[in-house]
């Protein structure tokens, strides 16, 4: 039996926003260093996967290059991508409750010893950034010039999308399914808390189906990827999510955006958790961040001037109607399977300084503005 059907007979993807998660695949283990300016407190070493690692205990990890310019507070410090080396296979996940108990939410955390603050990533100035013509602003961290981009901004997306179909538009995944969020809006936390768990209620599972629920109650039909990636280890989560996106594309070739939903890790040196936090209709909303990633000649990703354009118009369709909500657009040399389609991007939704109760509420407005832009 090949995967996809090993899949479709779990009943893990579906056309639908309450799918939960239940496969397995990858490997864990790996912290950047970052400027002095911004540090990443990882989440703790889950588990390996003992056959996998005596197979590569000899290779190198290989690691996607990410400009020095970007290694800052706005980099998205969580996303370093990771792989596993060539010819190291990728385990074929299997359904299993195992799983969905593997990592529950702590019920005990009660130790003050770490700070989260609030903050709002408001307009920023520089030789890095550039406003786009109707709104939010993009933060350029490759060869490109500003003005080059800038014109690329203005071009609109190269595809559309079918309103009113069963056949599927847009997919939602998660390649690091168990990222959380505080349970509580309050100043402190427990340091003991690595922000993952595989309860799908709780992680960044909960924000896609906000976001989902919103597009399909546009007529936009939608599916929720939501096998978990990234447990039992971490290396391999991008293979994993690139191996299910690779077959949902060739199962529903109707398929035209493709938008992998994270939160970001951001803590300074001094153990501070952030919450990226706009008010938004009178309810805090975890500040998002699109990022989208340009070729440096070695990723294979001929075409990613055309996410950019597509980045660009949900940038300002949803700093219009919901103002505050968006940091800048990063554009930096980065790849996160971007070459799948021509509407591939990664959002950031908060921090892990955030709680779910605000980031489910970017969710929903992700997915109002994305409606709005794709149903105009």
């Amino acid at each position: 039996m090949d995967k996809r059907n090993k899949l479709k007979r779990a009943g893990i993807i579906m056309l639908s926003c309450s799918a939960v998660p239940m496969l397995i695949s990858g490997g864990y283990g790996y912290v950047p260093n970052f400027s002095d300016r911004i540090v990443y407190s990882a989440a703790r070493e889950l588990s390996w996967d003992p056959e996998l690692d005596a197979k590569s205990a000899a290779a190198p990890i290989r690691s996607i290059k990410v400009s020095t310019g970007a290694a800052d507070l706005m980099a998205a410090p969580e996303e370093i991508e990771v792989h596993r080396p060539e010819g190291i296979e990728i385990p074929t996940p299997l359904p299993s409750q195992q799983v969905l108990d593997a990592i529950p939410y702590p019920d005990d955390l009660t130790d003050h010893d770490g700070s989260i603050e609030k903050t709002n990533f408001g307009s920023y100035t520089g030789e890095q950034y550039f406003d786009l013509r109707d709104g939010g602003q993009v933060r350029n961290c490759t060869w490109h010039t500003n003005e080059e981009l800038l014109e690329a901004s203005t071009m609109g997306r190269v595809f559309d999308i079918e309103t009113g179909t069963d056949e599927p538009q847009i997919l939602i995944y998660h390649t690091h399914t168990t990222e959380c969020f505080e349970l509580e809006d309050k100043d402190w936390y427990d340091s003991d808390f690595g922000a993952k768990t595989t309860e799908a209620d709780k992680n960044i599972t909960a924000v896609g189906n906000e976001i989902c629920k919103q597009l399909e109650a546009s007529g936009i039909s939608v599916i929720h990827d939501t096998l978990v990636h990234d447990y039992p280890s971490y290396d391999a989560a991008y293979d994993s999510s690139r191996e299910t996106v690779s077959e949902l594309l060739e199962q529903y070739p109707s398929i035209r955006i493709a938008l992998d939903i994270h939160r970001d890790g951001i803590e300074t040196a001094e153990g501070v958790r952030l919450a990226p936090t706009a008010e938004i209709n009178g309810k805090d909303a975890a500040q998002i961040m699109i990022i989208s990633g340009c070729d440096d000649g070695t990723f294979g990703m001929p075409d990613y001037i055309n996410n950019f354009r597509f980045a660009c118009e949900l940038q300002s369709r949803t700093e219009t109607m919901f103002e505050g909500l968006t940091r800048p657009i990063l554009f930096d040399y980065r790849f996160y399977n971007q070459d799948l389609t021509d509407g591939s991007l990664l959002i950031e939704v908060g921090s892990h300084g955030n709680t779910l109760d605000q980031a489910k509420y970017s969710g929903e407005l992700i997915g109002k503005a994305l409606a709005a832009l794709l149903c105009e």
